[in-house]
């Protein structure tokens, strides 16, 4: 936990400094008061006493109450003004983390355990600064100062309020063995909770055509019946500590009373009035003590889960990423090439290779597909490009240099990449095209039409209310896969590239849809390159070269007719889509 505290800014140090001198004095104030209450009750027992005598103590004891009072109001701000800091930096560099992490540690961790941890884990720690840290830092000190004023006293009462700080302390360590590994299990349970809502939303229309509310309901009622009786749990036995603690105190200040009585009772006539003095003052101490333990006491509570909390977010910082930026600003005598040299993949928690041996080069200008049953590789193989993966063995040139040697910025501002589900953000139809930074210059509205026209999208887009500005909801929820695959396309597009990449962006279109687009990109793609996974023959005829991937090896690479002849496995695809007639007068 305490690595997220290198998190504050030096204002936040400088707001906590502040703090714990405003405590130091707040604990002062507190203490001095008992000091004026027993001065007081002196005075009332002593014959003769000057009433302004009493009312200049009582205005003391007044004046402290209200010291206390503002330097705790100023307290509070600062407190929470650097919990609300340290949240924000914390939330901010997770989020940052994430978004550099390779895919490989992102599926490792899931995403709704990620949301979580940078929502629900970030607040725990939130909570434990705005609420936790004034009671860490005035507790301990007001325990001490007090202690140190009692105990000269008498050994009985120092020996009571001795036994009084035992039994708490021995209450709040069992309840922490206790509940500790419960909090743990509660920030899981919360991940999966997340899960199962989250899968709910994503595929609401499946559960409904299916009739399997029922069956969802019964797996989130699972899950939230468990994390409720984890809570329970929780709550239930850290319920056993405040009554404890009232016992402690109000039995305390019965037996210091007690003790008090029998003390008087025994002393001389002069020593009576000094007894109860003493008497008074100690039990006001007393309770100080116990206070302190009390607040003590609802740090304990919060700490195990803001622990776990905290050890969970610096699983994500700590995560070692597996895609590091090269040395970059490299100058290059290519443009738009993209070549394999015996490339090999496979993922680093498997056995087995998912690509081996993948050699071809693509030139601009050209076009290559890649086409193969499920499972071949394709996607994968498309993916290596923006290293979204490293290879395992070999390496993949971009314009003749090793995409390793790029930053991922400079990387990407080389590549249009429309990927396999199309992803549509919250915003406009707009935004979504001009969406990211192309590292070139800035994206008009005049081509943004030019690339919707080309992605055949501009029939659809002005049938919209507001056409460029209509709202397109989360993930394109309001709009079809269709026009969704459209307006990705549209998004590479405008981009103007040097290198195109379709991850098998054709498959909701109608065929003539899917011709007319493949039509408009080949003549407005002439001067890149284009790189094309697809499952449809008819999408990659015309290819200048066509990659065939069977379990991950390359089985056949050359034109459509090269293929024809010479690869059974690009044969048996061609003709379980085609006719024999269709296929060779294509």
């Amino acid at each position: 936990m305490f690595k997220l505290f290198k998190n504050f800014t030096k204002k936040d140090i400088l707001f906590i400094l502040f703090s714990f001198i405003l405590i130091i004095i707040q604990v002062f104030l507190d203490l001095k008061m008992p000091d004026y209450m027993a001065e007081i009750t002196k005075l009332v027992q002593t014959e003769g006493s000057n009433i302004f005598d009493i009312l200049r103590n009582g205005t003391y004891m007044l004046l402290c109450a209200l010291g206390s009072l503002l330097t705790s109001i100023i307290v509070g701000y600062f407190v929470a003004n650097a919990a609300a800091s340290l949240s924000f930096n914390i939330r901010k560099k997770v989020f940052n983390k994430v978004e550099n992490l390779g895919m490989h540690e992102v599926k490792g961790f899931s995403t709704s355990s990620l949301i979580t941890r940078t929502t629900n884990d970030i607040t725990q720690i939130q909570m434990l600064i705005a609420m936790g840290l004034q009671l860490i830092i005035k507790s301990p000190i007001t325990a001490v100062w007090a202690v140190t004023k009692i105990l000269n006293k008498s050994w009985q009462w120092s020996a009571l309020t001795g036994i009084g700080v035992i039994v708490l302390l021995t209450t709040v360590i069992l309840l922490i063995i206790i509940v500790i590994p419960k909090f743990k299990k509660l920030q899981k349970l919360t991940d999966k909770l997340n899960s199962i809502t989250r899968e709910n939303l994503t595929g609401i229309r499946v559960i409904r055509a299916f009739n399997a509310e029922e069956y969802q309901l019964q797996k989130f009622t699972n899950t939230n019946d468990e994390l409720t009786n984890i809570q329970l749990f929780s709550q239930k036995a850290f319920s056993v500590m405040m009554p404890l603690m009232f016992l402690v105190l109000y039995f305390l200040t019965l037996s210091i009373y007690f003790v008090g009585a029998f003390m008087i009772k025994d002393a001389l006539m002069v020593d009576k009035l000094s007894i109860f003095g003493d008497m008074v003052v100690f039990s006001s101490y007393a309770i100080q003590v116990i206070m302190s333990f009390l607040m003590l006491a609802v740090i304990f509570m919060m700490v195990p889960r803001a622990q776990v909390s905290a050890k969970r977010i610096n699983e994500v910082l700590n995560t070692k990423e597996s895609i590091i930026d090269g040395k970059g600003n490299i100058k290059t005598t290519e443009e738009g090439t993209v070549e394999f040299k015996n490339v090999s993949f496979k993922y680093p928690d498997a056995n087995e290779y998912l690509l081996e041996d993948i050699s071809f080069k693509l030139n601009k200008g050209e076009t290559i597909a890649f086409i193969g049953s499920t499972g071949s590789g394709k996607s994968t193989l498309i993916n290596l490009v923006p290293r979204f993966y490293d290879v395992s063995k070999g390496s993949i040139l971009v314009d003749g240099i090793d995409v390793r040697d790029y930053t991922q910025e400079e990387l990407h501002n080389k590549i249009g990449y429309v990927s396999q589900k199309a992803i549509m953000f919250n915003g406009s139809v707009k935004s979504n095209i001009k969406y990211g930074d192309n590292g070139k210059k800035e994206i008009s509205d005049e081509k943004v039409q030019e690339a919707i026209d080309v992605a055949q999208a501009s029939e659809f887009v002005n049938s919209l209310e507001k056409n460029l500005d209509s709202h397109i909801a989360q993930s394109g929820t309001n709009i079809s896969g269709g026009q969704k695959q459209r307006l990705s396309i549209a998004r590479a597009i405008a981009r103007d590239p040097e290198i195109y990449i379709f991850d098998d962006s054709f498959s909701a279109l109608d065929f003539k849809t899917d011709a007319t687009l493949r039509k408009e990109l080949k003549r407005y793609t002439k001067g890149a390159s284009v790189m094309i996974v697809a499952q449809r023959i008819g999408t990659i005829l015309n290819a200048d070269k066509i990659i065939v991937l069977d379990n991950g090896k390359c089985v056949g690479q050359g034109s459509h007719e090269y293929l024809l002849k010479n690869c059974d496995v690009y044969k048996q695809i061609a003709l379980s889509q085609l006719s024999k007639e269709e296929l060779y007068n294509a």
